[in-house]
């Protein structure tokens, strides 16, 4: 699967999703995707990654949002030159999905900043193929 990436104020966050087939179940419309993402900050300013919102639209166009603190249960502080990585996942009941989302952080100074996540689609094997 490719990799999805986009740079704002110098932190580039970058995101590779892989479709997990042994923990999706076609016939019961489970579909399980994982995705790594690595937040690397590439400026010369210390940040603290606060929040997350995530929209996430199955291929019924059905949205579902989710916000809440940090990631993974950490909120990390990259100082510049430093990255930070974690794996996720999400499950839907459709066989491919997009993903978007951002990133609340907060300088040292107090700023809170909005750092945009790529969207990037979630592909499964069990997608009926469209000839355009």
């Amino acid at each position: 699967m490719p990799t999805y990436a986009e740079i704002t104020r110098s932190i580039k966050v970058t995101v590779k999703p892989t479709f997990l087939d042994e923990q999706s179940s076609p016939q019961d419309a489970h579909f399980v995707w994982a995705y790594r993402v690595r937040i690397e900050n590439q400026g010369a300013e210390t940040v603290q990654l606060m929040t997350r919102h995530w929209k996430i639209t199955d291929a019924q166009g059905r949205v579902q949002e989710v916000r809440g603190p940090g990631v993974v249960g950490q909120q990390p502080v990259l100082r510049p030159g430093e990255a930070y990585e974690y794996t996720s996942g999400t499950p839907l009941p459709t066989p491919s999905g997009i993903m978007v989302g951002s990133y609340q952080m907060q300088t040292e100074a107090g700023e809170n900043i909005d750092i945009a996540i790529p969207a990037f689609s979630l592909d499964s094997p069990h997608q009926p193929m469209r000839i355009n």
